[in-house]
């Protein structure tokens, strides 16, 4: 009879002991919360009051939209996170890791944005890390900003050890932009950590921004370097040096291949080498082959530029800027066209001149112009009329004469008479 007694005893503590585990925990105290750094807040408590001994402590915790939920035996909980509109997270305990278990009453502690006006806060805070070496971040003043105000921008990143302030403050109408130091270090999680941004003015007037930059994405390579350029087996290659502090793989290419001659334009991408390091030396990076099937000798241009891909970054979207533009083959001459370009229009309007002058003769030929015969008559009896009134002079002059040569011989014969 001991036996089943015993059994039954240790049956009722294992029993009560799940009772306890079961029953809601007291809810966690001295729940308060502080800001690190820029933008690193952090949240700590301590545990319940009159917890239950057989209880392994578990603490449930989420932000207010109910978004990272975690379960940890930890009485702290930090995260990144910019400080431009209020946060607040929500902390409970309980005995076991399982979320359908429930939690005790959820503590809540939040901490509220800075004050300020909102539309007086910079907008279109964005930054890009170039190369691998220095970062620029870029803004617009806020909508209730004195066009006077002074900016200053504060970053932080773990190997920089405090926070410092950019000095490289530059305007540009409305743009401005700030660009500091930042390369990759040696060690490997260099990258795992964000780059934490405050925009703030120096007089206190305006609301500051936060923005955090993390270090796998927004980055900008430097455009590549084109070495050489050369015609092979009915090919177009092109050789080029990768920008420094990339690997080959961690890259994307585009190349752009311009001929003048025929007008046409090709663009490649390439996510891989194309070209063995045997065959160019081992300090060349990448080679492709830009145009199966073309004529040697021909005028080719090539540009390259490139961006990060997948394989090592988050983003893809940010190409280089393009480099110097490199070219193979004979260059068309320039002069004989532009000697064309003139000859061509005088030529042009010569053959007009001719061609119009040429339809008007031939209009002539064609349709002759006819006579007005009103301007016949006209002459006709114009010519009549002149020689009539000249006869009629000549008979009256004749007359006249006639008539004194018949005085004069009158006179004469009466002078003989009377002698």
């Amino acid at each position: 009879m001991e036996r089943p007694a015993r059994l039954c005893g240790l049956w009722a503590l294992l029993l009560c002991a799940n009772a306890e585990l079961s029953e809601t925990q007291p809810p966690v105290t001295n729940l308060s919360v502080y800001i690190e750094n820029l933008c690193t807040v952090i949240w700590t408590w301590n545990p319940p009051e009159g917890a239950s001994p057989n209880c392994s402590l578990r603490y449930f915790s989420h932000f207010g939209d109910k978004q990272d939920k975690q379960i940890a035996p930890e009485t702290h909980r930090s995260t990144e996170v910019p400080l431009n509109e209020r946060i607040c997270l929500q902390v409970g305990s309980q005995c076991s890791t399982n979320e359908s278990e429930k939690p005790s009453t959820l503590v809540e502690k939040c901490i509220s944005p800075p004050e300020g006006d909102p539309e007086s806060a910079v907008t279109e805070l964005r930054c890009v890390w170039h190369n691998l070496s220095y970062m620029t971040c870029s803004w617009l003043p806020g909508r209730n900003t004195s066009p006077d105000t002074n900016y200053t921008l504060y970053y932080w990143h773990r190997s920089l050890g405090k926070i410092l302030q950019c000095e490289n403050i530059d305007r540009k109408g409305q743009h401005i932009d700030c660009s500091f130091d930042l390369a990759k270090g040696k060690d490997s999680s260099f990258e795992q950590h964000s780059v934490q941004i405050m925009v703030k003015d120096n007089a206190g007037k305006i609301r500051p921004s936060f923005i955090i930059v993390p270090l796998t994405s927004h980055v900008k390579p430097d455009p590549p370097h084109i070495k050489n350029l050369f015609f092979k087996d009915s090919a177009l290659y092109v050789q080029w040096e990768n920008p420094q502090n990339f690997s080959s793989r961690c890259l994307s290419y585009e190349v752009e291949v311009n001929n003048s001659q025929t007008e046409t334009h090709g663009t490649f991408y390439v996510e891989e080498n194309k070209c063995e390091n045997s065959e160019f030396g081992s300090k060349v990076t990448s080679c492709f082959m830009v145009v199966p099937g073309v004529i040697a000798d021909t005028y080719y241009a090539v540009r390259i530029r490139v961006k990060t891909n997948k394989l090592c970054y988050e983003d893809d979207k940010l190409w280089s800027n393009w480099s110097q533009p490199m070219s193979i083959g004979k260059k068309p001459n320039s002069t004989f066209y532009i000697t064309m370009l003139l000859i061509i229009p005088v030529i042009v309007a010569g053959a007009i001149i001719v061609l119009l002058l040429y339809l008007k003769r031939l209009k002539i030929i064609i349709f002759p112009p006819i006579p007005d015969p009103g301007k016949i008559f006209k002459e006709m009896f114009g010519d009549q009329n002149d020689d009539t009134l000249h006869w009629k002079k000549y008979d009256i002059y004749e007359k006249q004469s006639k008539e004194e040569t018949d005085s004069v011989v009158l006179i004469e014969n009466l002078k003989k008479v009377s002698q």
